[in-house]
């Protein structure tokens, strides 16, 4: 009878290594299926992230070029020529040796 009743305690004991080993993989497969959903999501952001960093640059370069012909025309406003222009068209002035011709109505 001893030989009995320890193999049914060696029979449980392997049941509940069993059972051990089946609970410590479903807790590794849940800790797997968590660890993809989170790093899907992070991969999304990064698309996004990655996406507006682009939009920026492009943002900052049309700025860039803005601020280079507001530079420019900066200088062509303080340049006679900007003057003789405005005098011109906005105030109908005229050099001494130009002749203006007007026509008939």
């Amino acid at each position: 009878m001893a030989y009995y009743g320890r193999s049914k305690r060696l029979r449980r004991g392997k049941w509940e290594n069993r059972m051990a080993i089946i609970g410590i993989t479903m807790v590794v497969i849940s800790l797997a299926v968590a660890v993809n959903a989170k790093g899907a999501s992070l991969k999304q952001a990064d698309l996004d992230y990655r996406q507006k960093e682009a939009d920026l640059a492009r943002q900052v370069q049309d700025e860039e070029n803005r601020t280079r012909e507001l530079e420019e025309y900066k200088i062509y406003v303080q340049t006679k020529q900007y003057a003789e222009e405005v005098a011109k068209e906005k105030l109908g002035l005229v050099n001494p040796d130009e002749i203006l011709l007007k026509p008939r109505q």
